[in-house]
């Protein structure tokens, strides 16, 4: 049986199978609730197709706010209503002392979270503004890092907790770029994206540093679409926005949007 189920995912999503295969067995066979650490949109996906194979359970996913990339999952027997469910989500607003500007990234917040000994999976999306951030975390972490977050790399920072109705969420920017492609294959519109050779892009794909829609893909030639998201480690994301035909010559006109 199992063996059946991870003939659908990668080798390197087992172990994340068994677990969520184990929180639907248990809340269906043993009636309880689980509630889970923050999960991205790939692992989202394996629990949502589990849980929709055994209807003895249902499944909601939170994260703050409708758009959101990072959710927890409620897990529950199919009887139980999980619309009043307690998401287990809280905001932390940090700020620099006086409102001054805070010249800081995703990636700046995100270490200073880590550095203070938090799991990955205990934080949710992250929202970067001007002058503050406001970080969704689980509510088991929250008065922790209410109390000792004070130093995000260079700046000193002062902390809030805030209900979800007060998120202020910061959309993704995209950095639009058309190009012409010979193909829809993922080596060749990644080498394009980035401006390396495609030689220089085949080696971290086959090397499973490459991502399509938060999954691991170590084919070169997979062909995209509209609407895939693509992850290299170390060279950033980028989406495909659109495919809009073919050029006299037979080259196919796309659209993308680097992720900045």
């Amino acid at each position: 049986m199992k063996q059946s189920i991870y003939e659908h995912f990668h080798p390197e999503e087992k172990v994340f199978v068994d677990r969520a295969a184990e929180w639907v067995e248990r809340s269906a066979q043993l009636h309880e609730l689980k509630r889970t650490d923050f999960l991205d949109p790939r692992q989202a996906q394996i629990l949502t197709m589990l849980a929709n194979r055994n209807s003895d359970v249902t499944i909601r996913l939170v994260g703050g706010y409708e758009e959101a990339e990072r959710r927890r999952a409620i897990i529950a027997p199919d009887y139980r209503s999980l619309d009043d469910e307690p998401a287990g989500i809280a905001v932390l607003a940090a700020h620099a002392p006086g409102n001054s500007q805070l010249e800081l990234d995703h990636g700046d917040f995100l270490g200073a979270l880590l550095g203070l000994g938090i799991k990955r999976d205990r934080i949710g999306d992250i929202h970067v503004h001007e002058s503050f951030a406001h970080i969704i975390v689980t509510d088991e972490i929250a008065d922790y890092l209410n109390i000792h977050l004070r130093q995000v790399h260079r700046f000193s920072v002062l902390t809030d907790l805030l209900p979800i109705e007060q998120l202020q969420v910061m959309r993704s920017k995209l950095e639009e770029i058309s190009l012409s492609v010979a193909s829809m294959r993922l080596d060749g519109i990644a080498s394009d994206v980035y401006r390396v050779s495609r030689s220089k892009i085949v080696d971290p794909i086959k090397a499973g540093r490459c991502r399509v829609n938060w999954k691991t893909e170590e084919n070169p030639s997979e062909p995209l679409k509209e609407g895939d998201v693509v992850s290299f480690k170390g060279l950033g994301r980028f989406k495909l926005l659109e495919v809009d035909g073919v050029t006299k010559k037979g080259r196919i006109r796309v659209k993308i949007g680097k992720f900045i």
